[in-house]
């Protein structure tokens, strides 16, 4: 039987990871940039941890994780999310409490959804996470990046939606509320919904279901009941965004579908993708290191999907250098195999980013040709015993651009740094 990869898990062949390899690239300079440092996880965790940071009636727990008991009996779980990973570690190590913390990291999460495009069941993010700081200039900084991210990118067509969850003791006050309304048209809800009404209404708002949707327009509206600490807040979150020039719209119905969001939450959206249109997602948790069994801490963050990313750089047509090779040594006999060795080695010691190939498994100067074409390089070098004992490699252009010459092996370096701006 031929062993094919599990649905909704791909693989990314060589001729497709240039756009991987830049995003990641550019991604790693704008959170540098903003003086955030990257943290490394495992892929798998304790199922606990998503439970109490997630919520166990969120979709993610209760119908998405892929959970398993290991040979010692421990209940695991492959990572449907990173923020939870991230602030077990932070606790786990010490670097929460009473201080400042701005982190990143990024990897493949796992949720067992209907793959679509763009939507997958192993999936990457990118997680930027800020810790210790209650003030509501680093909501607008950790937006703010993402906004720098897709500048660099070179993307545009997003919408930023904002909207603002205030304190648990607000959302309390509008979750009786919400239930007493819902209640009273239970019988137009859907199953999802109903089964959500007493453990955890604020989803229902976020129902697609059309029937839902008819009904949650008239629901109670939660900035209706927001003190005025969150009112402030949320204000300065605008103002900052104003200041920035940095456009948004506030939707009062964008919740977020994970349990441990408080203050601001936000998503960058786009309507080039089809219906799986939030590209970057987000907001401010402030009681989830407590809640997890760690110090009092504030925080707040996104997590952006990688695929998303890609597809919207196919889509836009964003120029991305592709990593195939630049310059590919023929070389035959064999004092020039011996010297195109070294001489394919002192040009990688000479242009670190230089991407050249040196012929392998033999061949007559055709089939190494073809080979060199095939493999996309600009230029072929061809080193035979003649060039050997004269010092000389012929370059022949691949891509039409001039006839074939000689160059001495000492001019080399000088030659294709000119011709490739290396």
């Amino acid at each position: 039987m031929k062993i094919q990869s599990v649905r909704g898990m791909n693989d990314v062949l060589p001729a497709d990871s240039a756009a991987w390899q830049h995003v990641h690239a550019v991604a790693a300079q704008v959170f540098a940039a903003y003086g955030y440092g990257e943290l490394r996880l495992p892929v798998v965790e304790r199922t606990e941890l998503f439970k109490r940071a997630v919520g166990e009636v969120t979709d993610v727990v209760e119908k998405e994780m892929y959970s398993f008991e290991d040979r010692g009996g421990e209940a695991l779980s492959l990572r449907p999310e990173l923020t939870a990973g991230v602030v077990r570690a932070g606790i786990e190590h010490g670097i929460l409490f009473n201080q400042q913390q701005r982190v990143w990291c990024t990897g493949p999460v796992f949720r067992y959804e209907r793959p679509q495009a763009g939507r997958y069941r192993q999936f990457h993010q990118l997680d930027v996470e800020a810790f210790g700081i209650a003030t509501p200039d680093v909501d607008v900084e950790v937006i703010a990046i993402a906004a720098q991210l897709w500048k660099r990118l070179g993307l545009t067509g997003f919408e930023l939606q904002i909207n603002t969850l205030g304190m648990p003791g607000c959302r309390a006050s509008h979750r009786a509320a919400l239930i007493a309304y819902l209640e009273q048209h239970e019988a137009g809800l859907d199953e999802d919904a109903k089964r959500r009404l007493h453990s955890n209404p604020l989803r229902v708002l976020d129902s697609k279901v059309p029937g839902t949707q008819a009904i949650v327009e008239g629901a109670p509206k939660l900035l209706d009941y927001l003190d005025e600490p969150s009112l402030a807040h949320f204000a300065a979150v605008k103002a900052g965004l104003d200041a920035l020039g940095i456009a948004y719209t506030v939707n009062p119905r964008l919740v977020r579908g994970l349990d441990y969001y408080t203050h601001t939450v936000f998503e960058w959206v786009t309507d080039q993708l089809g219906a799986q249109g939030t590209v970057c997602a987000g907001g401010r948790y402030d009681g989830l290191v407590e809640q997890l069994g760690g110090p009092k801490t504030t925080g707040v963050g996104f997590g952006l999907g990688i695929e998303r990313l890609i597809l919207l750089i196919g889509v836009q047509k964003v120029a991305i250098t592709p990593n195939t090779p630049q310059v590919y040594v023929c070389r035959f006999g064999a004092t020039a195999e011996r010297q195109a060795l070294q001489l394919a080695e002192s040009l990688r010691d000479r242009f670190p980013a230089l991407r050249l190939v040196l012929n392998a498994g033999g061949g007559g100067l055709k089939s190494q040709l073809k080979r060199a074409d095939h493999s996309g390089a600009r230029y072929a070098l061809v080193i035979g015993d003649d060039e050997a004992a004269a010092g000389t490699v012929q370059v022949k252009s691949l891509r039409g651009e001039g006839e074939a010459y000689r160059c001495r092996q000492s001019e080399l370096a000088a030659e294709l740094g000119s011709r490739l701006a290396l």
